[in-house]
């Protein structure tokens, strides 16, 4: 079996797809190695395991699978499902998610566990809104992790690569429905962006910014601003002279605008406009590698001009960089501990040539602060990695009670915790 990118061929030898908690205690009793798989959006072997892969999307137990707690507004959802599904569930109940990744494809465990976000100078990663997780152990023990009755914890538990066991639910702050309308600029200017920074990235409730680096200005950017209640809104008014796009336009250039979420400013649901692509199409192109670093946000201008140096040996190998802002949250091993910047690489499929690169894009970020996704292809030795995070030493005694065996210390993952 593969990631969903084709580029990693998964040792597991086994996958198991249990439908009931108890057949989930009964695989993991048995003796080995095992590892949650979630969509297997992950470019690295983050997930891998030489044992059994777990995944919970047939899981029932009991509950609806999505399942909104009027008086709280909090959800309770299978693990397993992807955001789309999550999301039309609950636009269905007139109730919201603060933001979205750039495909709805991608299953909420997995997401979360690896620090996955959206964009929006307010917005926190998709990790952010969990207060709390539902966890089954290696020794079979389902645990509930919160954030309100395990303050100590909990932090440690929500991004967690998978190291403390299969979780089976996740429970997510909502908010109210609400509208937004999503307009792209084109061919916005570097002076532009580089001066006006803030400008551009607060422009809109969410802001996404494409480029291929080699040309005098950014291809797209999108601006998806907030609806009010029975209005069409109106275009970002806060960076002036930007040219708008007059038909649909795709993250990556040339490709037909089919799967995107409709743009030309009509307004419509939040789950419809946050993504950039539809969840009934194949998301993004395919073929391709992921790289992403996450910095401080104070460090964006000087990322961005020292990428721009590199231009002669990343844009041959690029499809499209975003550039996103994300807020910070108090989790260990997520890498948004104060407002951030966030440079997404979307590669072609040239595995070697990709891998030659990192390194000299490390060399300039890595100094500015920044840290991998973990889900991504990077070059960073993972001992130097768990370096960039004050709490790692929490978080490994964190698994060594969750999982005394190391049981699930597969793939990157037995790398990173030695």
């Amino acid at each position: 079996m593969q990631n969903w990118a084709g580029n990693l061929d998964y040792a597991a030898h086994t996958l198991a797809r249990p439908s009931t908690l108890d057949e989930l205690a009964t695989v993991l009793a048995a003796a080995g190695p095992v590892r949650p798989l979630g969509s297997r959006h992950s470019f690295n072997d983050i997930a891998d395991t030489p044992g059994t892969h777990v995944q919970v999307d047939r899981l029932d137990d009991g509950r609806p699978a999505v399942d909104l707690d009027p008086a709280t507004g909090v959800v309770s959802v299978n693990a397993g499902l992807r955001y789309g599904e999550v999301s039309r569930a609950l636009q269905l109940q007139g109730r919201g998610l603060g933001s979205l990744a750039s495909l709805p494809h991608i299953s909420v465990a997995g997401a979360v566990a690896t620090g996955t976000h959206g964009s929006g100078d307010s917005n926190q990663s998709l990790a952010g809104p969990v207060v709390a997780l539902e966890i089954m152990t290696t020794a079979g023990e389902l645990r509930r992790v919160s954030r309100a009755d395990d303050p100590e914890v909990f932090p440690g538990a929500v991004v967690s690569l998978g190291a403390l066991g299969i979780v089976t639910r996740v429970e997510l702050e909502t908010m109210p429905s609400f509208d937004v309308r999503q307009d792209v600029a084109v061919d916005v200017p570097w002076e532009t962006v580089l001066g006006s920074f803030d400008a551009v990235s607060g422009a809109a409730y969410s802001v996404s910014l494409f480029t291929s680096w080699e040309a005098a200005a950014v291809r797209h950017v999108l601006f998806k601003s907030l609806v009010p209640a029975g209005t069409v809104g109106e275009r970002p008014a806060a960076v002036p002279g930007l040219r708008w796009a007059t038909e649909p336009v795709h993250p990556l250039p040339g490709v037909d605008a089919a799967a995107c979420t409709e743009q030309l400013g009509v307004p419509g649901p939040w789950h419809e406009r946050l993504s950039h692509f539809r969840l009934e199409f194949t998301p993004s192109s395919g073929a391709e590698l992921q790289t992403e670093y996450l910095l401080p946000r104070r460090h964006a201008v000087a990322a961005i001009e020292g990428m721009l140096g590199l231009v002669p040996r990343v844009a041959p190998l690029l499809q499209t960089c975003e550039i996103r802002t994300v807020a910070p949250d108090d989790l260990w091993l997520s890498p948004f501990d104060e407002d951030s910047v966030a440079l997404h690489f979307t590669w072609h499929p040239r595995g070697a040539e990709v891998a030659a690169v990192l390194p000299a894009i490390e060399d300039l970020l890595l100094p500015l602060g920044a840290r991998p996704h973990w889900g991504k292809v990077f070059a960073i030795d993972p001992a130097e990695l768990g370096a960039l995070y004050p709490r790692f030493g929490d978080f490994k005694a964190l698994t060594e009670r969750f999982d005394p065996g190391g049981r699930l210390q597969g793939g990157y993952l037995g790398r990173l915790l030695g």
